[in-house]
């Protein structure tokens, strides 16, 4: 029997809860050699993939995607679709570490200089990761994306956790068998908040499911998100039902 996905303006969301998706990452790394990728979606990169190609081939070619934003379970409803809940990325990552404990090999690539440094810290310590290696996110040089991507592939990581902004899917998608890695993992600003250099919102805004008007609010630089939530809602209301 063909098992049918829940799509949000023709993108698969993974009807898996937060414990399904890491075990669904723990058994990816048990068992396959191949290089996984895991995207947590949410409305603003759907909004992006509509305009870039790369990024449209990174979501739709990813082994795992998992409803991030609470948009996406909006739209999800509207469509027919009951999906389990929120798979947030710190979530996620803190559940995947805090089960895989000391045998789980994990990279921690992103962010300044010194925030996968303090993020993979904290990793160590609260759930006793084994950690491969740290490298900031700023190597726009090609040549130092080569260096990057030596790194990765020859440090034995099970678990890639990229926080490369906007580009951390295609960064991920395009050099999936030069990083080695089994699961890769685009996490945006789950190393900021491992490292305590950024608060994560209050756990109220979370239970509304208005965590992202506290980021923006609290905020100014985020504002440019607004426009992006706003084409959102209005392409899933404009979108045929059948």
């Amino acid at each position: 029997m063909k098992h049918v996905f829940p799509k949000v303006l023709g993108y698969r969301v993974d009807p898996l809860s937060l414990d399904e998706s890491a075990n669904w990452i723990l058994e990816r790394i048990r068992r396959d050699k191949k290089p996984n990728l895991v995207v947590t979606i949410n409305p603003e990169i759907i909004v992006r993939a509509l305009k870039d190609k790369a990024l449209n081939q990174a979501i739709r070619t990813a082994e795992l995607t998992v409803a991030d934003g609470v948009g996406i379970i909006w739209a999800a409803r509207l469509r027919g679709y009951t999906l389990p809940g929120r798979v947030q990325g710190v979530d996620l990552v803190s559940k995947v570490l805090k089960i895989g404990g000391p045998s789980l090999r994990v990279f921690f690539l992103g962010g300044r200089k010194g925030t996968a440094v303090a993020a993979a810290a904290t990793a160590n310590r609260l759930y006793g990761t084994t950690i491969t290696g740290t490298h900031h996110g700023y190597f726009e040089n090609p040549s130092k994306v080569s260096d990057v991507l030596e790194k990765v592939r020859t440090s034995s990581t099970q678990l890639l956790l990229a926080g490369l902004g906007e580009s951390q899917e295609k960064f991920l998608n395009a050099n999936r068998s030069a990083l080695g890695a089994q699961v890769l993992i685009g996490v945006g600003g789950t190393l900021d908040i491992l490292a305590g250099t950024v608060k994560r919102a209050p756990i109220w805004t979370r239970q509304l499911g208005i965590e992202w008007a506290w980021r923006i609010g609290s905020n100014p630089n985020r504002w440019y998100r607004i426009p992006r939530l706003i084409r959102f809602a209005i392409e899933v209301l404009k979108e045929p039902r059948t």
